[in-house]
């Protein structure tokens, strides 16, 4: 999971003034990298992400305006926020007019202060935007995750995103190119570990006409292909190392030589890449390139499983439900509550990928506008990368039970102790063991389901 707290950027001249400042800002909540001059803070803008810039106005060198014009044409939509011992009106409202998200004067009011950084960070970042429309959500978890994602792309960094099969890391990469100034260039992906070193490399790089058995002629390669634009290079820890090498080259130069060529091409091209392997642990064994893994993972986003984000079931559940529908014309509308209920609370090792093939089969085998339970279960019984062990599959059902029961009851925890055979205290004990509360059940029905 990408960390919660914002990240801000101090830049000041003034040596006392940073470690003051830095300190009171963490202590507010934010993770603080200071500069202690603009040209330093660029450079590390150009390696780092963040949320908010909070810089002096008045420094040696590049002064707070010159930064603030470098931030606007590299990092769009990164909010400025500007301090000055020599505040004036005419100052501010030049500053405003041009962009700057806000002006400070010094010394520096606390509640300001705090009131200017808490808007900059949180200064819109429309929830259903094109950008990522294809990815659905209401978990904060998720949130939290997209919000540095459209932060990062808009600095052409590349990107390391982790997490397990099936959490989507594809959606994101392209969420990403679609938020970013590549965003009317090509999105090319391709899978590191789905072709024998030979292909991938050809497949990467290109190859020139008789450079290997079947080469009838030229081919250009998948990074020429998204020149411009964004190559998504999906299971990397699976790249063989040998051909790690030549990535790395890559990269650091910036062109490619094709199989067979003599020449190389200049390259304009901006990676992402995924993995749901321990690089760490591949890198301790000798298995992936340390020096490749610090080229790639300048930021990293790191999705959270299906089961980490259960508010985001039953949403999806039914956006997929209404996606097969349509594509196989079956008329079919709807989950039954239970049927939904069941989804809600299964593991998902399979993650999201396992949740849609699970839909889809129930849209297959359906004769009824609303899908019962016992195909649900079907379904997951059957999905190879899901089984429930004895002891989930039974606390699956204790818990289903338990919403039932208070769903008949409309809360009433009494009524519904009494109906289950069961004391108050130790029906309290159960609701507590499935983080259950009577009042949750009776008011929030659609999300429990």
């Amino acid at each position: 999971m990408a960390n919660a707290k914002p990240r801000l950027l101090l830049v000041d001249d003034d040596p006392s003034l940073l470690r003051l400042l830095t300190l009171r800002l963490e202590g507010e909540g934010y993770q603080v990298v200071s500069a202690d001059c603009a040209e330093t803070a660029l450079t590390i803008l150009g390696k780092q992400s963040f949320d908010v810039v909070l810089s002096d106005l008045r420094m040696p060198g590049l002064d707070g305006m010159s930064l603030f014009d470098e931030i606007a044409k590299r990092y769009q939509g990164l909010p400025v926020v500007l301090m000055t011992a020599h505040g004036s009106i005419p100052e501010a409202v030049a500053a405003t007019q041009r962009g700057v998200f806000g002006f400070l004067t010094k010394p520096l009011n606390n509640a300001e202060l705090r009131d200017i950084l808490q808007q900059a960070v949180h200064q819109s970042v429309p929830e259903q935007a094109d950008w990522r429309d294809e990815i659905v959500s209401r978990s904060p978890l998720m949130a939290a995750l997209l919000e540095q994602a459209y932060r990062v792309a808009q600095r052409d960094v590349s990107v390391l995103i982790t997490g397990a099969s099936g959490t989507g890391k594809e959606l994101l990469a392209k969420a990403i190119h679609k938020a970013s100034p590549r965003a009317d260039k090509h999105f090319v992906a391709i899978n590191c570990g789905a072709l024998p070193e030979h292909l991938l490399e050809s497949e990467l790089f290109g190859h020139s006409k008789g450079a290997f058995t079947g080469a009838v002629s030229e081919h250009g390669g998948l990074f020429r292909e998204a020149d411009g634009g964004t190559l998504f290079l999906d299971e990397i820890g699976d790249m063989p190392v040998a051909l790690q090498v030549k990535l790395l080259r890559a990269l650091q130069e910036r062109q490619i030589r094709p199989v067979g060529s003599s020449k190389s091409m200049p390259i304009n091209v901006r990676v992402l890449s995924a993995t749901h392997r321990d690089l760490q642990q591949a890198m301790a064994d000798g298995s992936f390139r340390e020096d490749l893994y610090y080229r790639l993972n300048v930021v990293n986003l790191q999705l959270p499983g299906l089961e980490q984000r259960p508010e985001d079931i039953p949403l999806l559940a039914r956006h997929v439900l209404a996606l097969s529908a349509e594509r196989h014309n079956v008329k079919v509308t709807r989950f039954a509550d239970d049927a939904l209920q069941t989804l809600a609370t299964a593991k998902w090792p399979g993650n999201v990928r396992q949740l849609v093939n699970v839909i889809e089969q129930c849209v297959a085998l359906t004769h009824s506008p609303v899908i019962g339970q016992a195909l649900v279960e079907q379904a997951l019984s059957q999905n190879a990368s899901y089984w429930p062990t004895l002891t989930d599959a039974r606390d699956q059902f204790e818990r289903q039970y338990l919403v039932r029961v208070l769903k008949m009851t409309e809360g009433n925890v009494t009524r519904a102790a009494e109906l289950a055979g069961r004391n108050r205290t130790d029906f309290y004990k159960l609701l507590k063991k499935h983080e259950l509360s009577a009042a949750q059940v009776a008011a929030a029905d659609e999300e429990l389901e």
